[in-house]
């Protein structure tokens, strides 16, 4: 027997009661009536026809629109007692047995032929069992290596009313504590000293987690200098919503969140290679990055930004920094706290009085306010300048300052191309080169309609490491 009541909230139910509801409900569309029958605190309709269609795509993905409906209300302080007074209005006493197996409700409501209303033939499988209480970890998530630390359940609920996303996505919602444990309690020293920690920026530190046998990176947020609480959220929620609808292969996978503790937390798939930042540095011993990992990754990154472009998102903070490499070296794009995606389904430029993004990377336009994707090519003209020299994109003892700037003293002749080449890395050609640095100029130019498109870059990087690739046999 379950341990739900009518005052449970909604948010706390087990995944497993949420499937049996979704086995009743999701036939024949009787997850509709209970939906337009969801108020407000107002009394007015919480959901509109918008909201239905929104739910309705769900079924085309695969996924059960009762899950998504009951994820989305647990967001608020609904109740199963709520849940169950509109079961009850729609007749649906099966489900009302689903949740609460022992009400009276479910021995009232009997047929003339005296069998139970809300115990039908297969009474057996809806009715949940000690298992509809477990512990509901989707299959992308395994259990903290600590088992002797009870950490608290993840459940349905995603944060603030105003939050639309949910763990059906694919994410899962953990609680401040579970990630504590797998952080070895925030363990701030860095890896090479045995700690956990991976990094830190404006936006916070970054911890490795360990669960079961899978390594996480935990990014725990802080407000920016200039920035709010109320601005963090919403790089928190942009984030998600993000990497909700979003994935590809050169896209960071996001593996859950947490909402619950003193500072939001995002978990992301563990990249053991770090930033390209970082690799072109060599920072922690690791080897110099060959011309054909290079060439890979530029290609990589290029396809991610295609991607996110042809789905009408502009990222906003193209970098290095932002470029993470898996084991293999593949390029996958991350922090998506700043990107904008266009409410009118295309990607044209628009204004915004918030300056936002990495100025060593910025093109005027973006200076300026602007949003476009052509600010995305611009900034990564500079990340391939990166690749091609190892320096990092602003150094204050150097002369010029942004690496930006040396293009001008290559293009007047100041500086040789072979002098800029990073001398560390192997196996390149000057006839590849020149293609490349030819591209980064392109993306460079000062008047954004003369950039390229991203798909040119992508075709231009694509038979650039596909030509390397063969003549390096």
């Amino acid at each position: 027997m379950c341990d739900v009541t009518r005052d449970t909230p909604v948010r706390k139910l087990r995944f497993s009661t949420l499937r049996a509801l979704s086995d009743l409900l999701d036939p024949q569309d009787t997850w509709r009536s209970v939906m337009t029958d969801i108020s407000k605190p107002s009394g007015e309709p919480r959901y509109t026809q918008l909201h239905i269609r929104r739910f309705e795509a769900a079924v085309l993905q695969g996924k059960s629109p009762t899950m998504e409906m009951l994820f989305d209300w647990g967001t608020t302080n609904c109740t199963v007692g709520d849940l169950v007074e509109i079961l009850i209005r729609h007749q649906l006493f099966a489900a009302v047995s689903v949740l609460l197996p022992d009400d009276e409700i479910c021995h009232t409501k009997a047929g003339s032929s005296g069998v139970s209303v809300c115990a039908p033939w297969h009474e057996e499988e809806l009715r949940p069992s000690a298992a509809c209480m477990q512990e509901c970890v989707r299959p992308e998530v395994t259990k903290p290596v600590q088992q002797e630390t009870r950490v608290m359940e993840p459940d349905s609920s995603t944060g603030p009313e105003e939050n639309t996303w949910s763990s059906s996505e694919g994410f899962h919602t953990f609680s401040h504590r579970e990630l504590t444990a797998i952080t070895g309690d925030w363990d701030d020293r860095p890896l090479s000293d045995g700690g956990c920690r991976l990094g830190a920026g404006g936006f916070g530190v970054v911890f490795r987690g360990r669960m079961g046998d899978t390594y996480v990176a935990v990014k725990k947020l802080n407000p920016m200098d200039d920035g709010s609480p109320e601005d963090l959220k919403t790089q928190f929620n942009q984030e998600i919503q993000t990497l909700r609808s979003l994935k590809h292969e050169n896209l960071v996978k996001m593996v859950g969140f947490s909402s619950d503790g003193q500072h939001l937390c995002l978990v992301y798939a563990f990249m053991p290679n770090g930033s390209l930042l970082d690799r072109l540095a060599c920072s922690d011993g690791s080897s110099p990055l060959s011309w054909q990992s290079r060439c890979s990754i530029s290609a990589g990154t290029a396809r991610g930004l295609q991607y996110l472009h042809q789905n009408n998102h502009i990222h906003r903070d193209v970098k290095s920094g932002n470029i993470l490499l898996d084991e293999g070296l593949v390029a996958k794009i991350s922090d998506f706290g700043l990107t904008r995606a266009s409410s009118k389904q295309s990607c044209s430029t628009v204004m915004t009085g918030r300056i936002v993004g990495t100025t060593a990377y910025m093109a005027q336009e973006a200076l300026r306010g602007e949003i476009t994707p052509k600010s995305d090519i611009f900034s990564f003209g500079v990340v391939l300048l990166e690749i091609l020299s190892g320096l990092p994109p602003v150094d204050e003892s150097r002369d010029p300052k942004l690496l930006m700037e040396m293009k001008d003293e290559i293009d007047d002749e100041e500086v040789s191309l072979e002098e800029f080449i990073d001398s560390k890395m192997e196996g390149w050609q000057m006839e590849e080169v020149e293609r490349m640095y030819d591209l980064a100029s392109q993306c460079l130019c000062e008047k954004k309609n003369k950039r390229p498109p991203i798909t040119q870059v992508l075709s231009e990087l694509e038979d650039l490491h596909h030509k390397h690739s063969q003549s390096s046999g």
